[in-house]
């Protein structure tokens, strides 16, 4: 897996050995941080379920100011810990080692806020909803900020959860990706595979 555009294009990262995570594929990457693109310079991403952080690290790459990845699992840490070092982006990143959910409580008291959001959860379980639901709260989201859930096609999350609305959904076979904006008050939806 390499960095697909920007400052640090090119450039290959670590991912975890076994089956524990699910990195997300280029095409569906590619398709994710061009749609994103207008909003990275400066942004502040947050990725949940980061595996080894192929997204948050191509959002930097593309201008973000700063990630927050996410990830429990080990072996995927360690491949995170090695992108980041072996980047040079360690001063505009932050890992933490938590359950999402303990990690979403935690930057709720630390006023933490951001403009971008992705999350990939374990497709089994409902994770997805439970996730979308915290963030739906509002607390972590900048004014007029994205959440991005990746999930499968087949088990699409609610239009409207809280405070967030989906207005565009892009299907690649199996894997969405449905885009929420906060407050979405003035979002209307785009065609489901907009």
């Amino acid at each position: 897996m390499r960095i697909i555009a920007g400052a640090l294009k090119g450039r290959r990262l670590v991912t975890p050995r076994g089956a524990t995570t699910r990195p997300t594929a280029d095409q569906v990457r590619i398709a994710l941080l061009d749609t994103l693109v207008p909003r990275l310079p400066g942004a502040r991403v947050l990725d949940l379920f980061a595996g080894a952080g192929g997204v948050g690290l191509e959002a930097l790459s593309r201008g973000a100011a700063h990630a927050t990845f996410v990830e429990r699992d080990a072996r995927a840490l360690a491949a995170l810990a090695a992108n980041v070092a072996a980047l040079g982006v360690g001063d505009a990143a932050r890992v933490l080692r938590l359950p999402v959910e303990r990690a979403l409580r935690l930057l709720a008291r630390e006023d933490a806020r951001f403009e971008i959001v992705f999350l990939d959860p374990p497709y089994e379980g409902a994770l997805a909803a439970a996730t979308l639901a915290a963030l739906g709260a509002g607390a972590l989201l900048a004014p007029g900020a994205l959440v991005v859930a990746q999930h499968l096609t087949k088990r699409p999350p609610a239009a409207r959860v809280g405070e967030l609305r989906a207005f565009r959904s892009r299907r690649f076979g199996e894997t969405t990706l449905t885009f929420f904006r906060a407050g979405g008050h003035n979002a209307e939806p785009d065609s489901p595979d907009g």
